[in-house]
């Protein structure tokens, strides 16, 4: 089995790029001939098609991302296999996508957002996104690595750590959790919530916002935000550095960073929506507040990016989920629950640590995909 992987590589920190590196190294790990290059480097491509000759180019990305990931190795007669994630919606490529044998999706939530709009089901698989659990595992807030991030951080050794993580920390719930913050009163544990998010130049605005909510709410002192460039390295030690991480995300294809965050034996606030129903299990792994509101669109304004000329107006027949919110009095709850009770947070830690390490190990995963495309496409 030759399989060429297609992705933001070489890696950065980003989702879509770790989703790819985990399983082009997981692909190494079971002993499969397999290459990672650039999804969008048209040069290198072509040449890892002629002299490599995959038997199929798995990529990573979204429905916008076609012309790179499927496209392009089909110009080459060379068999793209795209693993997709989804924005909430399909607006372009359809024929395209509809005339692939195989499709991989990160959950059933975005296979379903498919199929409604109208890919086939049977042309779809569900293969969930990877994690290194051997990086991403319970460490004592007593190692030095750790106690460092605390100190760096300004998070004194009694206070409750909140965390989390994102390319904008909105896009992941942070105002509903700094409201929710806001409601559990004086008689709480002490704690502080920081927010890593990635130094972006469209992030800089909202991370204002951001911080003015809190201001508005009276929390601001005890909320920080941290926007250095980071690499994976570190990612562990901030995750284990934190008492709970909070991620009730507006839009979730998968939950790399709440999976991660269970991996490091850390309890999880998510939302009762999207692809958290499958990867965290309500009151065992974590607790997922109710959906407050679901935000729908009936249009979209978009470009070259998505295969359209610029500025194209996409008008959908059916109003679309854009994204959700979720209830800042739930997420209150499940905050106070978790703050008080330290063994419940070892043992939903010890929960999310073992389903992490059972269904959504790198190795498992790629395991999956070589499976997969043995059944799928006859490909040995």
């Amino acid at each position: 089995m030759k399989i060429l992987v297609l992705y933001d590589y070489p890696a950065s920190p980003g989702g879509l790029a770790t989703q790819g590196d985990l399983l082009y190294k997981g692909l190494l790990h079971h002993g499969v001939d397999a290459y990672a290059v650039n999804f969008q480097s048209a040069q290198e491509k072509e040449w890892y098609y002629r002299w490599f000759q995959p038997d199929a180019v798995v990529g990573i990305g979204y429905w916008g991302h076609s012309q790179h990931l499927i496209l392009h190795p089909q110009r080459f007669g060379v068999r793209p296999v795209p693993w997709l994630v989804a924005d909430g919606y399909v607006a372009n490529y359809r024929e395209v996508l509809e005339s692939l044998p195989l499709i991989l999706t990160t959950s059933e939530w975005v296979k379903q957002v498919y199929v409604r709009d109208g890919i086939r089901n049977e042309n779809m698989v569900v293969l969930p996104v990877g994690c290194d659990t051997d990086s991403f595992c319970p460490r004592s807030q007593d190692e030095r690595k750790v106690a460092v991030v605390r100190e760096a951080l300004g998070i004194e050794p009694d206070e409750i750590m909140i965390l989390t993580v994102g390319g904008d920390a909105a896009s992941k719930g942070a105002q509903e959790v700094m409201q929710g913050l806001s409601l559990l009163g004086p008689n709480t544990a002490k704690w502080k919530y920081v927010c890593k998010v990635w130094p972006q130049g469209r992030t800089e605005q909202q991370n204002l916002h951001d911080l003015q909510l809190a201001t508005q709410l009276g929390i601001e002192s005890r909320v920080v935000y941290t926007t250095n460039v980071v690499s994976r390295n570190f990612m562990p030690y901030l995750l284990a550095a934190c008492d709970i991480y909070a991620a009730p995300s507006r839009l979730e294809g998968f939950g790399m960073p709440q999976v991660e965050a269970g991996a490091c034996g850390k309890p999880v606030i998510g939302i009762k929506a999207m692809a958290m129903l499958e990867t965290l299990v309500h009151g065992e792994t974590a607790f997922l507040a109710g959906v407050a509101q679901e935000n729908r669109i009936g249009e979209a304004l978009l470009g070259q990016e998505s295969g359209f000329e610029d500025k194209r107006r996409v008008v959908f027949e059916d109003f679309r989920i854009a994204d959700y919110r979720a209830s800042v009095y739930d997420i209150a709850d499940h905050l106070r629950t978790l703050m008080a009770d330290a063994e419940l947070r070892r043992r939903m830690g010890e929960a999310g640590r073992a389903r992490a390490v059972e269904r959504y190990d790198y190795r498992v995963v790629a395991r999956q995909l070589i499976d997969t495309l043995s059944s799928k496409l006859g490909i040995s």
